[in-house]
């Protein structure tokens, strides 16, 4: 075996070019696997997070009609208790379920300005701000002012709605909505802060206000839209959703609990493509072994006389083969380690700096939860990945030129 690692490395070297352009084209495939698997991670990971921050939770509860009229927004189809118990009691009795760590409400409405020029349609959620700020990444993205106070008028805003409507932190806004008695009120708020988010949804939709404010404003004292609960760990949510399932079955049947997947449309088709990638990363590796096979092949053919004159002198067909993917094997092993390390420093770079999908998604609905920044994830785990794809698909692809190797008769050999 010994031998044949110094005949390897001799022979690697005798056509340093040929090797050296088959190292290259190994690394590039495998640095472009290591980039797209950390953007779709990046992808995913970012999709999920934001869906489960500012739609969801890990579990959703909310009235059965109204998940079926939620785009509306209707404030028809309240949570408010369960079987006559009062909204907080049913707070209490779902953080009593095991597994459950916070449970947020939120109460979320319809709402409009009126601008000189156009009538601007936004979306209203009374929220718990403490809640909030434990639970998301709301703090990140404010970046001027402040969260709001409860028991104060007070909403915060996103940049390109404060734009539309012309206002600034500091002023005022006077906003129409629809209370739960259906008729037509205007309330004065006091702008306090402002977001800054590639979330179109807060960025030019939804502003955010006090729970207590709104539920006093829209007439819904003790009354939400929804129920957001917060589990520690997102692989827990199947288990948990069953235990409040069946909570709900036992006290109220006009409540529904949905864990984030089934609210989603884009987090299954995330999955879906990282499957289809997973594919794609296979077919890169082998685009790249063309130029290892390719180049095998020239080997094979010009050391055809020193293939046969080892053969005469009793190098056995199997020890050919081995020489040869060995050859590939070291070819594949520098060209992987190389990408990957490219792969893996390129990411740690673009996990800082993002990419801006802004006029890409420009198009996208507001209601649509996808931030348009895209940070890949800079994962050892993915790096480890591409490295063996790489080293494994180009070791196997050896074999074509070495069996050839292999197969040739000694004496014709010779004659070559």
């Amino acid at each position: 075996m010994l031998f044949l690692t110094k005949l390897v490395f001799k022979n690697l070297f005798r056509s340093k070019s040929r090797t050296i352009v088959s190292v290259i084209a190994i690394a590039f495939a495998v640095m472009v696997v290591v980039f797209a698997k950390g953007l779709i991670d990046g992808m995913i990971e970012s999709i999920t997070a934001d869906h489960i921050y500012y739609n969801s939770g890990h579990i959703k509860v909310v009235d059965g009609e109204y998940q079926k009229r939620e785009r509306l927004l209707t404030l028809a189809y309240p949570v408010d208790g369960l079987a006559g118990q009062g909204l907080e009691e049913m707070i209490s009795s779902l953080r009593n379920v095991e597994g459950v760590e916070m449970v947020i409400p939120r109460l979320k409405f319809g709402a409009m300005v009126s601008t000189e020029e156009e009538l601007v349609a936004m979306s209203g959620w009374g929220i718990n701000p403490d809640q909030e700020l434990a639970f998301t990444d709301i703090e990140d993205l404010l970046v001027e002012g402040r969260m709001v106070t409860p028991g104060r008028q007070e909403v915060v805003m996103g940049s390109k709605l404060l734009a539309k409507l012309d206002r600034r932190v500091g002023d005022e806004v006077t906003i129409l909505f629809n209370t739960a008695f259906d008729s037509l009120r205007g309330v004065t708020f006091r702008i306090v802060g402002r977001l800054e988010t590639g979330l179109k949804i807060l960025n030019e939709l939804a502003f955010y206000l006090p729970l207590d404010q709104a539920q006093q404003l829209l007439y819904m004292d003790d009354q939400v839209t929804e129920l957001l609960l917060v589990t520690s760990d997102k692989k827990l949510v199947p288990q948990v959703l069953s235990r409040v399932q069946a909570l709900l079955a036992e006290s109220d049947d006009r409540y529904q609990a949905f864990g984030y997947r089934e609210t989603s449309d884009l987090i299954p088709l995330m999955d879906l493509s990282a499957a289809i990638f997973n594919s794609i990363y296979i077919f890169l590796v082998l685009l790249s072994c063309i130029v290892v096979i390719n180049t095998m092949l020239m080997i094979v053919k010009d050391r055809t006389k020193e293939i046969g004159m080892m053969s005469a002198i009793g190098l056995e067909s199997k020890n050919i083969m081995r020489l040869f993917i060995l050859e590939g094997a070291v070819m594949g092993v520098a060209g992987s380690l190389c990408g990957a390390a490219l792969g893996h420093l390129l990411n740690i770079y673009l996990s800082k700096v993002g990419f801006d999908y802004g006029e890409a998604l420009s198009g996208m609905s507001s209601e649509v939860i996808f931030d348009t920044m895209l940070y890949p994830v800079s994962s050892l785990r993915n790096t480890i990945f591409a490295f063996v794809l790489g080293t494994v698909v180009v070791t196997i692809a050896c074999l074509i030129p070495a069996r050839r190797a292999a197969r040739l008769e000694p004496t014709e050999a010779m004659r070559e």
